[in-house]
């Protein structure tokens, strides 16, 4: 193995051992939010509430050593709340910029899918440019910038769907479910003194390990990442696949194309190959996948769920030898 893997491969397995400190379990969940990370993208974080996602992308936040910004959605939240109004100034007879906080690197938007599709779509053109327009005027944003997403299954009260368009911008959906009966044995023991993982997280207890600088050094390794071209055509068939199976109503896109191949390259070197296989390929596409593809409605009725298409799909296509 190579110099650069072992140092990236290094760089992760330090990152996912601070995060669980905090976070009790969930370990390929942690290995899942590493990997829109060294990539520069999204993720997506689904889960019933209570099971630890914003405390995740806290944790996460601190391991990076980035600058931080928060947004709570809620129903009444508006796009100015987000990127920020230009306001009058009395004093200077002139507008100035109060920058709203996705003026950040590392943005946790909390419960996304409690605000209308009209507030959410004001991060649409920061995730896709990294650039934010605000009264006809553009402003950059951190090369580093990244969204981190929490939201509520779909099927709780006073939630509504992300608009296609934007879910199409996060890389991966990360589920995370309740943790085993042990794990959640651990937190309640943690409880009863003063390590719980909030308490740690306050206290300092999670040290920084990334910064900007090895973030960009991490991204420029995982070019030393090989994959062989009849992987990339396997990527390709699989996302092509998922347009022609008769149960889905709107398959993925080239976007997801070039996010499955960056997330099997990130999952090989946290792994600590300097290489792509298969089943680097298949363990991705479920998250890669999940959120990018609507279902027929008559298929939805009879109870057919997204997951089970993908894995249908895996099987249809011929993986490489």
């Amino acid at each position: 193995m190579n110099t650069i893997v072992d140092q990236l491969k290094e760089a992760l397995a330090a990152a996912r051992t601070e995060v669980a400190k905090v976070v009790i379990g969930q370990r390929d969940v942690i290995d899942r939010a590493l990997i829109p990370i060294i990539t520069g993208h999204h993720a997506l974080i689904e889960g019933v509430p209570g099971v630890a996602k914003t405390l995740l992308v806290r944790t996460l936040a601190h391991v990076l050593g980035c600058d931080f910004g928060r947004i709570q959605f809620t129903p009444d939240l508006m796009p100015a709340d987000i990127t920020g109004t230009n306001v009058f100034n009395l004093q200077r007879n002139e507008f100035a910029l109060i920058k709203g906080p996705i003026f950040t690197s590392f943005l946790l938007a909390d419960e996304i899918n409690r605000a209308p599709a009209k507030t959410q779509s004001a991060l649409l053109q920061a995730m896709q440019e990294r650039r934010v327009s605000i009264d006809r005027e553009t402003y950059s944003l951190s090369p580093n910038f990244s969204v981190f997403a929490t939201q509520n299954p779909i099927e709780y009260e006073g939630t509504y769907p992300l608009p296609e368009a934007q879910k199409d911008r996060f890389m991966l959906k990360i589920t995370m479910n309740v943790p085993e009966r042990d794990e959640e044995l651990t937190l309640a023991r943690r409880m009863l003194g003063n390590d719980s993982p909030e308490a740690v997280l306050a206290a300092g207890g999670v040290r920084q390990v990334l910064t900007a600088e090895t973030l960009a050094a991490s991204r420029a390794q995982l070019k030393q990442i090989v994959v062989r071209e009849e992987l990339l055509a396997y990527i390709v068939d699989i996302v092509r696949a998922s347009r022609s199976n008769e149960s889905v109503l709107v398959g993925a896109g080239p976007r997801a194309t070039q996010a499955l191949l960056l997330a099997s390259r990130a999952a090989s070197a946290i792994a600590g190959r300097d290489f792509v296989t298969p089943d680097d390929i298949k363990a991705m596409s479920s998250a890669v996948l999940e959120h990018r593809l609507i279902l027929r409605p008559e298929f939805e009725i009879e109870g057919v769920t997204v997951t089970e298409v993908i894995q249908k799909i895996l099987q249809q296509v011929a993986v490489p030898r």
